[in-house]
């Protein structure tokens, strides 16, 4: 990673909920979650609290670099009807080698909604993607 990434920096990420993110869409063949509500799905919640982190750490990325997310720990505590937009505050809290922290909080315009951390760990494609490849590779075998 380039330097400049420090413990306390602050990011905002805003992402419009569409019908694509609640929870029937997010298993079209999970015959039970197309009895649900037509909210913001859990999974869809994770991925935009881990979507607002990457985009804050980009900026340090070196060229060939990208990062995983290795540990969530968020609650999900008020449904987001499609049409909200989702404004995420993120902060760095540690940096450990490879590892980054993150205290990410989501609000809706009416409601906070969830709360939590995250930790991304810094990667080269080059090194990770051949191991996943491998790994297919192993799993067909």
């Amino acid at each position: 990673m380039k330097p400049g990434l420090a413990i306390g920096d602050r990011a905002v990420f805003r992402h419009r909920i569409g019908p694509q993110h609640t929870v029937p869409a997010l298993y079209p063949e999970a015959a039970r979650f197309q009895d649900m509500p037509a909210v913001l799905a859990t999974g869809y919640f994770v991925g935009l609290m881990e979507w607002a982190c990457v985009e804050q750490i980009a900026p340090y990325y070196e060229d060939g670099e990208g990062s995983l997310g290795t540990h969530v720990d968020f609650s999900h505590v008020a449904p987001t009807p499609p049409g909200l937009t989702v404004t995420v505050e993120s902060e760095v809290t540690d940096i450990d080698g490879k590892f980054l922290w993150f205290r990410c909080r989501a609000h809706d315009g009416v409601d906070m909604i969830g709360e939590g951390r995250h930790q991304r760990a810094v990667v080269r494609w080059e090194k990770f993607v051949p191991k996943a490849m491998a790994k297919a590779e192993k799993a067909v075998a």
